[in-house]
């Protein structure tokens, strides 16, 4: 394996030129973001700073119960996100929704990834277990957020035709199908997407990092096929999830379509 070229103090701070020459183009081009560029390279070099330090001390210290703890923060960070995202507001009922369809869909694509593809011997092997989490849990928070804005904009929408369906003897399963199924499409184009420029337009991230860590590109290609059909699974299993079950908060037991979001 080839050594590792590691970026010394004066090659980072090349890096951040980028941000300069943006900086340069927002103030000349009277766009008002300068504040908020500036926040957010702040924010992302602490972050990764720090979880460069934790993630040393994880590798370091593996433990199942700090595994554990981390999925418990990735998730409930995650779910926190997807609720933010959404303009609606969203009623109990479905928010316990979105949480059971991120808990069961990722939980059981990262151990079924794990335990059958991957095959990490012990399970709960921090070096593995936390990147392939991060990635499926990260992908699939996306998604069902498409989801969740998608459905309660297409229950908006649709609202007449659904309500017509239904006085023509329309179940709500069948009366919101197509609702359903354009939340689910629009939830899952952009993991489809990714995949058809993957290796021809551009290089994945976890492709790129294990090449430039000495990695051969054949090995990282395999690796990096994995994870992007695991993706492509656990994204589909949670958006699957909270669509067969969130169309259903929108219908009475009187099978009557009510919106209220609260």
């Amino acid at each position: 394996m080839e050594e590792i070229m590691e970026l010394g103090f004066f090659q980072m701070a090349a890096a951040y030129i980028f941000i300069v020459v943006l900086l340069f183009i927002l103030k000349a081009r009277g766009i008002r973001r300068e504040k908020e560029l500036l926040i957010s390279t702040l924010r992302m070099t602490l972050q990764l700073i720090l979880v460069g330090y934790l993630l040393a001390y994880l590798f370091e210290n593996n433990h199942v119960l700090w595994i554990i703890l981390i999925i418990i923060i990735m998730q409930f960070f995650a779910i926190q996100n997807i609720m933010k995202r959404v303009k609606y507001p969203l009623n109990t009922r479905l928010k316990q929704i979105i949480i059971f369809s991120m808990v069961l869909g990722t939980l059981s694509s990262i151990f079924y990834f794990i335990l059958v593809v991957v095959q990490v011997t012990p399970w709960f092997d921090a070096r593995y277990f936390i990147p392939i989490a991060g990635m499926l849990i990260g992908n699939s928070m996306t998604g069902v957020s498409l989801g969740v804005q998608r459905l309660v904009e297409g229950m908006h929408d649709q609202k007449s035709h659904i309500e017509m369906a239904l006085m023509l003897g329309a179940t709500p399963k069948m009366a919101s199908k197509k609702v359903v199924d354009q939340a689910f499409d629009a939830a899952i184009l952009p993991t489809i997407n990714s995949m058809v420029g993957m290796g021809i337009v551009f290089l994945p991230g976890m492709m790129t990092g294990q090449i430039l860590a000495g990695l051969s590109p054949l090995s990282a290609i395999q690796y990096q096929i994995a994870i992007m059909l695991g993706i492509v699974g656990c994204v589909s299993l949670t958006v699957i999830l909270f669509v067969q079950m969130g169309y259903k908060t929108f219908f009475s037991d009187q099978a009557q379509l009510h919106l209220k979001l609260n």
